[in-house]
């Protein structure tokens, strides 16, 4: 292992260090992209379904085409608390204290932080 690392390049050493500084400069610049917002915001196949402060703790509960959809805000966070859908992957994700939950199988979307303009839904944050 010494040997493949000493039989680099200067050229390589270099390229290896500008990909490690842009990935961690990306994760940054990433989150810099996402809205800041003290609210949830809950879409529904493409509708506004519920919003709600994301200092107030409470349940929602939402009709979706897989079935009932429980997203629970808490301590400034929130999450997908129950989905009655095939892989469970929203559930999965967990707490979220800003950023997007997606549900594919119910159509439902959960913007954490909010959303600030009609622009920004359209655009998420590596497209900026």
């Amino acid at each position: 292992m010494r040997k493949s690392i000493r039989s680099t390049t200067i050229p390589d050493r270099l390229l290896l260090l500008f990909l490690v500084v842009a990935s961690v400069a990306g994760i940054f610049l990433a989150r810099e992209a996402m809205p800041e917002s003290d609210e949830v915001v809950i879409e529904v196949d493409g509708h506004p379904a519920f919003t709600a402060a994301l200092q107030e703790d409470r349940v929602i509960r939402l009709q979706s085409s897989s079935g009932p959809i429980e997203v629970e805000i808490s301590s400034g966070r929130a999450r997908i608390k129950e989905a009655h859908c095939p892989n469970q992957l929203c559930v999965k994700q967990g707490w979220v204290s800003r950023g997007v939950i997606v549900c594919l199988p119910g159509r439902v979307i959960v913007f954490v932080g909010g959303r600030d303009t009609q622009k920004k839904k359209d655009l998420d944050a590596v497209t900026g």
